[in-house]
């Protein structure tokens, strides 16, 4: 057990945290098997020893911003489980549409109490635009914004949004550029609130893959939906788009970017959060637009993701109290990991988030610069 406890110490040294010091970014080890599980596991083991309860720290986004930045993840955590997981993703489509809503029952459908509580007032789950923004709120608002400038939304207009959430985005669009929104998510509980908070708008959710998608329109968006896509879909949802895009229209999609190809997340953020999510790299993307679209703009404001992301755990942790009668504590302890370990993952520039405007060939090039 020593010689793994001086390992792991040699390690964080290089992103100089202590075991067992006194500063914030510092963890306190309570169980010594951790130093074990977490040379074996890599994250998997990192993730599930803390809701475990095993180690603490009271600054896990900058501890995990300065384990990112030192590289540490590349020296542990190669086991044969984590490797046959990877080798999973890559043969098999984790994303096939007969998987499609497990995503929605694991993690969209875990309460719309805690989402409440979590979000902004509109309940956009994904990041807030903060360049002039104060608060969460203005981020949000300021985000929502920004896409109906960059496709040029326009009254009367008809939008297809992939992946719509509780549908803040639809009935943004439809109060504010008078858009009529059909939106498809695979969440049966944002279903339900999303119809509720709409009524009365020109506004339509429905529980449907992205790939049942039916109709043309004229604008087709996606935000925060690539994620769930998979690498061996992307062409599928291209396709997808250019077939519910009339001629003349304008596709855009928001989505969390990787700097380098893989074909999977990290094995604890697939076993607890996101169940087959990955994130897109440029030149996947590229492949499965190539033929079909001209790509207009490609905007990063990676950073504005770990400011939504304390954001909403500060939201989380205040609202705690209220919500802990319907969570258990090993439930607080892996939405604080999730929450706070995706903050560093923007903090230290390993994940982006881009925002892109498409259109078809032959089109003539819409004024999508709005930034």
């Amino acid at each position: 057990m020593a010689n793994t406890e001086q390992t792991v110490q040699e390690l964080l040294d290089r992103a100089d945290v202590k075991i067992n010091g006194s500063r914030p970014f510092d963890i306190r080890v309570h169980n010594p098997h951790f130093f074990d599980r977490a040379l074996s596991e890599g994250m998997l083991g990192l993730g599930e020893s803390y809701m475990d309860g095993w180690w603490d720290c009271d600054a896990l986004d900058e501890c995990f911003y300065r384990i990112l930045q030192a590289d540490l993840e590349k020296e542990a955590g190669r086991n044969l489980r984590i490797v046959l997981f990877t080798l999973r993703a890559k043969l098999f489509n984790r994303q096939r549409k007969g998987r499609a809503y497990q995503v929605g029952r694991q993690h969209y459908d875990v309460g719309n109490d805690l989402y409440r509580r979590m979000l902004d007032s509109r309940m956009n789950y994904t990041c807030g635009y903060w360049r002039d923004a104060e608060n969460l709120d203005q981020a949000q608002e300021a985000k929502m914004d920004l896409v109906c400038r960059k496709i040029g939304l326009e009254p009367g207009m008809s939008v297809l949004d992939i992946g719509c959430g509780w549908g803040s985005f639809a009935k943004y669009a439809a109060e504010r550029y008078g858009a009529r929104v059909t939106g498809l998510t695979i969440s049966q509980e944002q279903v339900e609130l999303g119809n509720q908070l709409a009524e009365g708008l020109p506004v339509e959710i429905k529980l449907q893959d992205y790939r049942e998608a039916e109709g043309l329109y004229d604008r087709v968006v996606s935000i925060g939906v690539m994620e769930h896509v998979g690498w061996k879909n992307y062409r599928t949802y291209m396709e997808t788009v250019d077939r519910t895009m009339k001629d003349e229209g304008i596709a855009f999609f928001h989505t969390i970017g990787a700097n380098n190809t893989t074909t999977s997340t990290d094995a604890w953020t697939d076993k607890y959060i996101f169940p087959n999510g990955m994130l897109p790299s440029i030149s996947l993307l590229g492949r499965a637009m190539e033929g079909l679209f001209v790509m207009e703009d490609w905007h990063n404001f990676g950073p504005d993701y770990d400011h939504t992301l304390m954001a909403w755990h500060s939201n989380f942790e205040e609202a705690w109290p209220d919500l802990k009668d319907s969570y258990s504590e090993r439930f607080y302890r892996m939405w604080r990991f999730y929450l706070l370990t995706a903050a560093a993952g923007f903090r230290s520039r390993r994940n982006q988030l881009w925002q892109v405007v498409m259109t078809k060939p032959g089109r003539p090039q819409p004024d999508s610069r709005v930034v």
